[in-house]
């Protein structure tokens, strides 16, 4: 037992005792309650002990369990009883301790402390974050916590508001009181998060409670929206234009492409590809993949191809990948990289590089087109020339597209069979590129020569006595035409008295052979006859004489004119004087008087 007057501890010791002692048999306890509201001024007088009961007299005497009673409430000997401190009903809402008189009576004092709005609610914390998928569905629920107030009743917390940071009205907040009285917290979705527009939100949130004014707990909700893959990437251009040389070399640039994706991370991070399903299957453009550069990755042909159309895919890198297409116009630009082409068709009769040397001035030979593949109206603008020919032939055209080479001058296959010529076709590009076709004409032969000897006659020496086959002479002709119109036969004629028969030719080698035995006294001169005639169509021929002169040899004996001769001479007769005059003959052409006489002893003369 405590005494607040340390002048009556004595005595409040022995009341103390004699209490103990006589608390079985004293009267009955009486009771008496006071209200106070906290936060109450000090010396504010909660009540006086007694005042309803007549018959209890002070002094009063304090007794309490807690100490702390006597620190918080002033009681006076009188029963009076006020505020000493400051009294928080959150931390205690009642005093109760017993008043003793000096007569043992006791009073129950029963303090209840009312409850003023005197504490704001409280969040746990003052600052929290959550994440919320862009994704999430309208009216999803967040549990962000309750705000606590020690409060009783209406001075408790009665609400949540959103006060600030709500852009476009994202969020709204559900509440439900639980069974021990607290008010539950939620976060609700109010519409379509879209992370491309607000990808986060710092929200304000208060808590009040049920005073006038209310008091206010604020408690900051920072809330991060989690990026969901539902854009697709966007080009700045649906159509991109391009122009690119046609000798522009590989790895050249052509243009870059570009695309944006307004989702983040993964999301958002795009990579580009050619569509080759649909595009450039040959693969002549390349892309990097990061950086949307397209460059050449074969080289170009504006003959070929003039123009691609690429279409360049732009695709994200979310689980769910979404894309988008650009067209891209890849414009080939012509340069003088092909020389001029030259077709040469001949016009001859058996379309080969042949001419009859028959052919008239003005003929037409071959005929020559010249194309320039970097001239895209097919209208070349080229210059054609010729060359060669030694001036037999020329050039001519109507349309500077087709030429025709013709004969200028008549041709002799026996002078030149053959002629190179030379087309020559130089485009206006700068540098001019040119192009050569080389030709070969062979001048074919008609039967224009007649075999020729190399002398107009010819002479030859026999014996007489020459066997049968025997060369005599050999003759050669010579033809300057060509082929069968070159091929010589020779023939011997048959003329009258020519005593052709004892000779005999070999008709392709030209041989002369005796075909029998031959008499110088018939004939010491023969003059043959001899033809060459060529193959041709109609043949040519020529006849050359040939004179045979047979050496004769002594197979012949002097023959008298006849056999017996009768003279008489007179025996007078001078010496050396002419008795007798006889004749004779040899089958030869010498003179007689080449022969020699005598008289032969022993004859009877």
């Amino acid at each position: 037992m405590l005494r607040t007057d340390k002048f009556h501890c004595e005595w409040t010791r022995l009341l103390l005792c004699l209490a103990v002692l006589t608390a079985g048999v004293c009267c009955q306890e009486k009771s008496q309650v006071f209200t106070i509201a906290e936060e109450e001024p000090i010396g504010t007088v909660i009540g006086q002990v007694g005042e309803p009961f007549p018959d209890v007299r002070p002094p009063f005497w304090l007794f309490a369990d807690d100490p702390s009673i006597e620190e918080d409430l002033d009681v006076t000997l009188d029963g009076l009883i006020k505020v000493k401190s400051k009294i928080d009903r959150e931390k205690r809402g009642q005093y109760e301790f017993v008043m003793v008189t000096e007569i043992g009576q006791n009073i129950r004092v029963i303090i209840t402390v009312e409850d003023t709005n005197d504490n704001s609610p409280t969040f746990p914390e003052s600052v929290i974050n959550i994440t919320i998928l862009e994704s999430a569905p309208r009216d999803a629920k967040f549990f962000i916590g309750s705000a606590s107030d020690p409060d009783l009743g209406e001075f408790s917390t009665r609400g949540y508001d959103i006060v600030a940071g709500n852009t476009g009205n994202a969020f709204r907040l559900l509440s439900k009181r639980a069974s021990n009285g607290v008010l539950l917290l939620d976060l609700a979705i109010n519409g379509h998060l879209d992370y491309e527009v607000t990808s986060s939100y710092s929200l304000t949130i208060e808590a009040y409670d049920g005073g006038d004014p209310p008091r206010i707990g604020v408690m900051t909700v920072n809330v991060v929206i989690v990026d969901a893959n539902d854009n697709s990437p966007v080009f700045n251009f649906t159509r991109y234009h391009a122009q690119v040389r046609e000798n522009a070399t590989v790895g050249t640039k052509v243009l870059q492409v570009f695309a944006t994706d307004v989702d983040s991370g993964e999301n958002g991070k795009i990579r580009y590809q050619i569509d080759r399903q649909r595009s450039d299957p040959n693969g002549n453009f390349d892309i990097n993949s990061e950086s949307g550069t397209i460059v050449i990755n074969k080289e170009l042909d504006y003959e070929d191809i003039k123009a691609y159309e690429l279409i360049v895919v732009a695709r994200d890198n979310g689980t769910q990948k979404l894309q988008t297409t650009a067209i891209v116009s890849v414009q080939v630009l012509n340069i003088n990289d092909n020389a001029p082409t030259i077709s040469l068709i001949f016009l001859t009769d058996d379309g080969t590089g042949r001419i009859s040397e028959t052919a008239h001035s003005g003929d037409p030979i071959a005929r020559i087109s010249v194309t320039d593949a970097d001239d895209e109206d097919r209208q070349p603008v080229v210059n054609v020339t010729l060359g060669g020919g030694e001036g037999y032939f020329g050039l001519t055209t109507r349309d500077n597209i087709v030429y025709l080479i013709i004969l200028s001058k008549p041709l002799d296959r026996e002078i030149k069979p053959y002629y190179e010529l030379t087309v020559v076709a130089s485009d206006m590009g700068t540098p001019p590129l040119v192009s050569t076709e080389t030709l070969t004409l062979y001048v074919t032969d008609t039967n224009d020569n007649a075999p020729r000897f190399s002398q107009s006659t010819y002479y030859a020496d026999i014996q007489e006595i020459i066997a049968p086959g025997s060369s005599v002479i050999q003759l050669e002709a010579i033809d300057e035409d060509y082929g069968n119109n070159s091929m010589i036969t020779y023939e011997l004629l048959r003329t009258p008295g020519s005593h052709w028969e004892w000779f005999q030719i070999n008709n392709r080698t030209g041989l002369v052979t005796t075909r029998s035995p031959v008499d110088c006294e018939m004939s010491s001169e023969p003059r043959l006859q001899v033809v060459a005639t060529d193959s041709g169509t109609p043949p040519l021929s020529t006849t050359v004489t040939v004179i045979i002169h047979i050496t004769d040899v002594n197979d012949n004996q002097p023959v008298f004119d006849q056999s017996f001769y009768n003279v008489s001479i007179r025996e007078d007769a001078a010496l050396g004087s002419c008795i007798l005059q006889v004749g004779f003959a040899f089958f030869f052409f010498f003179t007689i008087c080449l022969a020699s006489f005598a008289i032969v002893p022993g004859l009877n003369v």
